[in-house]
């Protein structure tokens, strides 16, 4: 048996054949082949004894191991019910192995209300955007994440405003973390290759809100937000027509023929609180 804390390229497709499983296209399945790789990220997470991990796509336990190796207490969710017993048979006693699929697992029974963790995964392209954004939006005991995603992703997760990546699910996770781009992986490094490069993102939970509530609740930001980004090429004036008024664009601070991947998230929040002081129903 190889190394239990490092799962190399030929360990993991021993694994494989050993239990007659190829990776799915379906999920997204792209393992990690390269313990110096998943080492880094777990050097990233800068997690150790007396912290908490939960690990989203565990797949076949290479990054599992190496957050185990740090001495945090790690929960690992996998949504592949034949992966489950490959995990299970090689972490140790400091990772609780789950099954489950994380878009619609309820966080709030399996974490500790009192505690704080960092979430660390490797997501497929089609389930990171909306996952990164319903752990921001719902599971606050989510501190800090370091994400695994393909390089566009990653890109449009910590882009600032005004340049070209700038997008609505950026505003919307400027709400309530910062984000930055902390390194790339290879391709190179999977199991099978995928056709995209990957980058990895450290997203940080901010203390408090970026737009006091009592001024905007959140869901009325955010549904601002999607329409402005609906139609991407229009002015503000044309994309929030029947919304947003030239008042209440005056009173925000706010050029109504700017466009929308412009304006930042402070601005957004100007711009629903005036709308919501002279909505009928407020007055």
């Amino acid at each position: 048996m190889a190394d239990r804390h490092r799962l190399g390229r030929a360990e993991l497709h021993r694994l494989l054949d050993e239990h007659g499983i190829s990776p799915s296209r379906a999920l997204g399945q792209n393992f990690v082949a390269d313990p110096n790789t998943v080492e880094r990220i777990a050097r990233l997470a800068r997690v150790g004894v007396g912290d908490h991990v939960i690990e989203i796509g565990a797949g076949l336990g290479s990054l599992t191991l190496a957050l185990a190796a740090t001495g945090a207490r790690v929960i690992a969710v996998e949504i592949d019910r034949n992966l489950i017993p490959i995990l299970e048979s090689l972490v140790p006693q400091n990772v609780s192995v789950v099954h489950a699929d994380a878009l619609v697992l309820n966080f709030t029974k399996l974490l500790e209300r009192d505690r704080q963790y960092t979430l660390v995964a490797n997501l497929p392209y089609n389930v990171a955007t909306p996952l990164v954004m319903t752990l921001l939006e719902h599971v606050p005991p989510i501190t800090r994440m370091i994400v695994m995603v393909q390089r566009e992703v990653a890109e449009r997760l910590a882009a600032v405003p005004g340049s070209r990546a700038f997008a609505g699910v950026t505003a919307r996770r400027s709400y309530f973390a910062d984000a930055k781009i902390v390194g790339q992986v290879s391709a190179e490094v999977f199991i099978p290759k995928p056709h995209v490069a990957s980058s990895l993102v450290e997203i940080v939970r901010l203390e408090e809100p970026a737009v006091d509530p009592q001024i905007a609740p959140y869901g009325e930001i955010a549904a601002l937000i999607r329409a402005g980004f609906s139609s991407r090429r229009k002015m503000l004036r044309r994309a929030l027509k029947g919304l947003v008024g030239e008042d209440d664009f005056r009173a925000a601070g706010i050029t109504p023929t700017a466009r929308a991947e412009t304006i930042d998230i402070a601005a957004w929040g100007k711009l629903a609180g005036w709308k919501r002081s002279n909505s009928p129903t407020q007055n």
